[in-house]
């Protein structure tokens, strides 16, 4: 059955286990072997691994800036002191807080808003001034939607790394708490007794693990014990009181931790709201679905006209020996187009975008037409007459090798995909929002479902083949090569695993590096052209399945994939992965299967 997983945990198949690191830069805690081996404290010891190693990935993506540090060195033999410069990897700081941002730009804000009020005061008289004025606070509006949005893109792994640190050390207060009751043999069945032993542990972890620097659980557990004896002794009194009088601390009770829970409830809702929404708004495409779809299609027109000036060469160009075709695929990921066009214009309409496609259609495609005149030889055979001087006739007849000119005409297109041009089309800013709308799909995954080159974000497809089908040496070698790079993202004209793959430079490359086939790089409907056409009843695994009409190509083939039976394939799709050739979209867009001699 498929299945799916995530790419990037898997090597040859197999999840990556993570060791557990032992107290040093993120870890608080280690633990002896007596430690790990004891049964009744395996499951919260696991939390405790767990919490720590998505501390370390944390930590880890904090962004880092390098200083640089002058080191002093002293030679004993000479005695003299030698200093040199070297780089010195740090934390970067983490940005200003909202509310002191928002403190910094009061001045401004005020200023600005003065002078608004004093516009809106005359324009009533002016029609032109009060459309001016409208639009510029648009403008301003889009322009603070838009920083806020980056800041919070910035503050993304601090907040990561602060939300593991408050887990990791409820996991190993946990921990230290279950160690502590099965160490103190005293039971304490009072509620409050319970919590108020857990706060004394707490407490002394963070005296020690923020004051005093790091300890191994065995170290702290020693004092948690005594906690544990003190707090029982300091309980008892209270638990007194508490019989003599249980109703009016009941009430008491309930009061307060409908009071806590109340509060608690309310602030945890504003920040999660505030939070939720900032960045659901600074990471979400801002112009209007229609516009975003409408303008997709446009560019779709523009590819298509491509094709059809490509196809007509050579009635536009008549009269050539021989035509040479050297082109790119023709195509491109809508959301690229989207998350460009956002990063850039912010917002956009339709109509007011299309000199903007044109502009980047121009720079994505380069079409060039080359002549080359050869000159190449012909045998032709040719006849002498003479007559001798007895008045009688005679004829040789004899070849020879004639040269002419042999014209050909070069057509080739390249394609520099929309994400290349982005760097160096945009602003730092801007290429930086590009990565986060990428990354999101601006927050609206369902524009455009169905294509098959937009993103999947890492995940991919898997499928177990049965046995039996890896009996065949030739196909078990093609699939141990193809299955090496699933979750390899698709990506125009790659030809190699540096690169990554298309749908061609992927058949290309596993046919041959597992020497099933010797095959050089090609397009889809070259590989179709070197494929003998069979029946669909006759398909098996290690055919090759060809699909028109998923893009304008140049060919009626315009995807490739390798059969691997029962209905499946392994192609290049974004990302890499295995899929069904019986879902609707599949059925509509089949070809042929093929077979190579």
């Amino acid at each position: 059955m498929p299945k799916t997983k995530k790419g990037s945990a898997y090597v040859m198949g197999k999840k990556r286990q993570t060791p557990f690191r032992p107290a040093g830069k993120v870890s608080r805690l280690t633990f002896t072997e007596e430690e790990r081996a004891d049964t009744e404290l395996e499951k919260p010891l696991k939390k405790v691994e767990k919490a720590a190693d998505k501390l370390e990935k944390a930590q880890a993506k904090i962004p880092k800036k390098k200083t640089l540090v002058t080191e002093r060195t002293f030679d004993a033999k000479t005695g003299k002191a030698k200093v040199r410069l070297c780089f010195e990897e740090n934390d970067k700081p983490k940005p200003p807080s909202k509310l002191s941002q928002t403190v910094k730009t009061v001045p401004g804000r005020a200023l600005l808003n003065k002078i608004h009020k004093e516009i809106r005061e005359g324009e009533q008289d002016n029609v032109g001034v009060e459309v001016a004025h409208k639009t510029e606070q648009g403008m301003e509006f889009g322009a603070r939607r838009i920083q806020s949005a980056y800041r919070s893109h910035k503050l993304k792994p601090y907040r990561q790394l602060a939300k593991a640190e408050k887990q990791t050390m409820k996991a190993e207060v946990n921990y230290l708490y279950q160690k502590s009751l099965r160490d103190n043999p005293t039971p304490m069945t009072n509620p409050f007794s319970r919590w108020q032993q857990k706060q004394t542990i707490k407490k002394q972890y963070l005296a020690r693990h923020y004051g005093n620097g790091f300890k191994t659980a065995h170290q702290v557990t020693k004092n948690t014990k005594k906690a544990a004896e003190k707090t029982v002794s300091a309980t008892g009194k209270i638990t007194q009181f508490i019989v003599r009088n249980p109703k009016g601390i009941l009430i008491i009770l309930g009061v307060g931790v409908a009071l806590i829970f109340l509060i608690s409830a309310i602030s945890s809702f504003s920040i999660m709201m505030e939070g939720g929404l900032k960045s659901i708004v600074g990471t979400s495409y801002t112009s209007e679905d229609e516009d975003i779809v409408a303008v997709d299609k446009d560019y779709d027109l523009l590819e298509r006209a491509l094709q059809e000036r490509i196809d007509n060469i050579e009635n536009e160009y008549p009269g050539y020996d021989e035509y040479q075709y050297h082109l790119d695929e023709i195509g491109h990921n809508p959301f690229t187009l989207a998350s460009f066009l956002t990063a850039k214009l912010q917002v956009y309409k339709r109509s007011e975008v299309q000199a903007e496609l044109r502009n980047l259609f121009d720079q994505q495609y380069n079409l060039t037409i080359r002549e080359e005149v050869q000159v190449r030889y012909r045998t032709e055979t040719r006849t002498d007459t003479w007559t001798d001087e007895d008045g009688n006739s005679h004829s040789d007849t004899y070849t020879v090798e004639v040269p002419y000119d042999y014209y050909i005409l070069h057509i080739t297109l390249k394609n520099k995909d929309i994400s290349i041009l982005a760097e160096s089309q945009l602003t730092a800013q801007q290429y930086e929002m590009f990565g986060v709308y990428m990354e999101t799909q601006g927050n609206k995954p369902y524009l455009f479902e169905g294509n098959i080159y937009v993103h999947n974000k890492g995940e991919y497809t898997d499928y177990d083949i049965p046995p039996d089908a890896l009996t065949d040496p030739a196909f078990a070698s093609l699939i141990r090569e193809a299955e090496k790079y699933l979750g390899y993202p698709y990506v125009w004209g790659g030809s190699s695993p540096s690169t990554s793959f298309d749908c061609s430079g992927f058949v290309t490359w596993v046919l041959n590096q597992s020497g099933v086939y010797p095959m050089s790089r090609t397009t889809a409907q070259g590989i179709f052209n070197q494929s003998a056409k069979i029946p669909q009843s006759e398909a098996r695994p290690g055919d090759i399945i060809f699909f028109t009409g998923t893009y304008a190509s140049s060919g009626a083939v315009s995807h490739v994939g390798i059969y691997v039976g029962n209905g499946m394939m392994i192609h290049a799709g974004n990302p890499i992965q295995y899929a069904s050739v019986n879902t609707p979209y599949w059925t509509e867009h089949f070809y042929a299967y093929g077979r190579l001699n």
